[in-house]
């Protein structure tokens, strides 16, 4: 036997795993610890902890994992020091006594690693000021060994810019997920609270080591049921599993529960008898689940319950809620989504008219969670309007990792990029640099009370997430939600590197191929503005077509409205006025499509097909230009992970590659069928070299799937 073999023989034991299953199958995600050809590491014999609490004795066990596996030799546990060593400890065990250590500015959750001399030994520290910080800073070590460095140069400081990092399963507890991908929930409530898959474990494992603190177990669109006692005891054993990983655990709250469950006549936030119900609600919760984090809250939206329904205010609800489990730290998340059944002039603009006045009347312990765009998640949207014009209240950021509209599982489409680029948007609120991550960080209005919020793409699919490239949206969520300020890129080469290896030959064109895949899905799927184009329902596929369904926001055609003459939504002055919902300064510029950047053309202005571009070129000849740069994206896509396959295990490249072809041909179905019906409404001709879509339109309408995933 081979010596290679024989190291991957010892990492899959140490891992309990079952020696025939040495095929990659994705499921350790980028947390492989498969021995690194330069390790490092060599020297590391031992781990000690120093503290016996939970939290502590998962970090070690993870350091221990993690060391044995990179270096393809025992890492033993110890409570001395040795040489080469690795340590954790918390700041203030006694043993740290003799070192001068800046860990006052840490927080609850940040870490320091450094190599230090103790008890005569030199070796490599991780501390903190609580166990969860040396947690975080143990994977933070072992990430930084994955990714080609040395044990001993790791000199690591950090701590979250976010108090809430917070995962929301849009799980349903008849196990199908809403907008999943990736197969059924990973929660198996029919064998909770007795049966507590391993699964459950490795999950809070790979939270914690991207930073994630928390979890909201149901979707959004809940049942009352998971708020009775059989669901909170399943929820309580959850708790129980992921309270060593760092994570609280969170319901979303059906607001008509107290008629559904308590027998009451009314839901009425004003009503006494309602607030009552849910303090009991609360207490009994708080009981089963001591350190529960709190309530996520879908009202008044897409038919939910909620306050509107008794001539209340949101934040009558939401403070009614906040004061329920405000006794036990609890707080509560309020959705900002209000997707109403009546919507009389923009959608675009609800979110913003029904909380712009409620500025500054939520109870401390709310903060109001807001998604990146003012519409749904679409592949590029401007920033909402609400980031930079509620400066009393505290504003939670809410991402989609799961691919709704970006071609679900099997499109590559990195969302790194996306992050950064709604963070880094500036909503000028308070001149330049007020940029939307100093709103969700706290820093811009002075907020304490902070948070980001993922709708996670996680099943029970071996790869967690569908495929492999989907993990990285998972991970680059945690990391964007630790620190809002990273960089997608810096993101992506860590991931690459812990999930392949951590070779210039394998992070390059991996990271090469990452960088610009979301670009590409808004070129084939949604160029220079466009939104909601995708077919209704299941939002699978292209559908601008459709204009004949009952509700007007419904259709595709009432958000891109075109015309043999012009194409787009007038937000501006001459329009809706939508454009002056965002901070003045901002708003003059996205008053005038001059002035507008031209990602967002169609999304604030309605032009004429001939509106020239700053290339010189017709908006007509630049929406073609689009699309054919989107589908050859994808080409070089395929080209680049063909070339990878010697650095690529067998069973991962296989399902990449016919991912990637999958992604080639929808992408020149996004294409043809698009341009296919925006030329029969322009009448236009395709520019000299275009080709021609390769069915007439009334093939693409024809398409038709009835069970397309993620809408159950």
């Amino acid at each position: 036997m081979s010596n290679a073999l024989k190291r991957g023989l010892f990492a899959c034991l140490l891992a309990g795993v079952a020696t025939p299953a040495l095929a990659e199958d994705g499921y350790d995600l980028w947390l492989r610890y498969h021995p690194l050809t330069t390790s490092g590491i060599a020297d590391a014999t031992t781990v000690a902890v120093l503290g016996d609490t939970p939290t502590l004795t998962v970090a070690g066990q993870e350091m221990q994992r993690g060391l044995a596996g990179l270096s393809a030799h025992p890492i033993q546990t110890s409570v001395a020091m040795r040489p080469g060593g690795v340590v954790l400890a918390r700041a203030d065990t006694p043993a740290l006594r003799s070192l001068t250590l800046a860990t006052q500015t840490l927080g609850e959750e940040g870490y320091l690693v450094r190599s230090v001399t103790l008890e005569g030994q030199r070796v490599t520290l991780v501390t903190a000021n609580t166990d969860r910080g040396v947690l975080y800073g143990a994977f933070a070590l072992l990430r930084w060994v994955q990714t080609g460095h040395s044990l001993s140069s790791a000199n690591l400081t950090s701590m979250p810019h976010v108090a809430l990092r917070v995962l929301d399963h849009w799980d349903n507890l008849d196990g199908t997920v809403e907008r999943g991908y990736s197969g059924q929930s990973l929660w198996d409530w029919w064998t909770l609270p007795d049966y507590r898959d391993p699964r459950y474990t490795d999950y809070a494992r790979a939270n914690a080591s991207i930073g994630i603190n928390g979890s909201v177990l149901n979707n959004v669109n809940a049942k009352a049921d998971s708020l009775t006692a059989p669901y909170i005891a399943k929820a309580a054993a959850l708790a129980d599993i992921f309270r060593p990983y760092g994570i609280k655990v969170y319901l979303s709250a059906r607001f008509s529960a107290p008629i559904e469950l308590g027998g009451l006549k009314t839901a009425d936030p004003l009503d006494p008898k309602v607030a009552a119900w849910w303090r009991a609600k609360a207490d009994e919760i708080y009981r089963a689940i001591p350190d529960f984090g709190g309530f996520l809250v879908k009202a008044n939206s897409e038919g939910q319950p909620g306050p509107q329904d008794y001539h209340r205010t949101h934040a009558d609800g939401a403070n009614m809620l906040a004061a329920a489990v405000a006794p036990h730290k609890g707080i509560v998340m309020w959705r900002a989504f209000v997707y109403a059944q009546e919507n009389a002039e923009d959608r675009a603009k609800q979110a913003y008219d029904d909380f712009h006045p409620l500025d500054g009347t939520f109870a401390s312990n709310v903060i109001v969670q807001v998604k990146n765009g003012a519409i749904d998640f679409q592949p590029r949207e401007p920033f909402h309007p609400l980031f930079g014009t509620m400066p009393k209240t505290p504003l939670m950021m809410e991402f989609q990792i799961t691919k709704e509209y970006l071609g679900q599982a099997t499109h590559l489409a990195y969302l790194g990029p996306m992050f950064e680029e709604t963070l880094r948007a500036d909503t000028l609120a308070h001149g330049t640099g007020s940029t939307v991550a100093r709103v969700v960080d706290g820093t811009l209005d002075h907020h304490a009370l902070t948070g980001m919020a993922g709708v996670a793409n996680i099943g029970r699919d071996r790869d967690w997430s569908g495929s492999t490239f989907n993990q990285a949206n998972w991970y680059a969520f945690g990391r964007f939600a630790w620190n809002p300020d990273d960089t997608s890129d810096a993101i992506a080469r860590d991931w690459a590197a812990m999930t392949f290896d951590p070779t210039t030959a394998t992070v390059t064109p991996v990271v090469r191929m990452m960088a610009g895949s979301r670009e590409a899905v808004v070129d084939y799927m949604t160029p220079l503005g466009l939104g909601h184009v995708m077919a209704t329902g299941h939002h699978y596929g292209p559908g601008p077509w459709i204009s004949d369904l009952k509700r007007p926001e419904w259709n595709p055609y009432y958000y891109h409205r075109a015309t043999k003459d012009a194409i787009g939504v007038e937000r501006g002055p001459k329009g809706n006025a939508a454009t002056a919902q965002y901070a003045p300064a901002l708003a003059r510029l996205l008053a005038d499509p001059a002035t507008t950047p031209e990602r967002d053309l169609l999304w604030f202005h309605r032009v004429p097909w001939t509106y020239k571009l700053r290339s010189g070129g017709t908006l007509w000849q630049g929406m073609v230009g689009h699309y054919d740069r989107g589908v050859g994206y994808t080409a070089g896509l395929q080209s680049a992970w063909t070339a990878l396959r010697p650095r690529i295990d067998a069973e991962r490249f296989a399902k990449t590659d016919t991912f990637l072809a999958i992604q080639h041909r929808e992408a020149q179905w996004w294409r043809d069928a698009s341009l296919s019906y925006w030329m029969s409404v322009n009448g236009l001709a395709l520019p000299p070299g275009a080709k021609s879509p390769a069915h007439d339109l009334d093939w693409y309408k024809a398409q038709h799937f009835p069970y397309a995933p993620g809408n159950p």
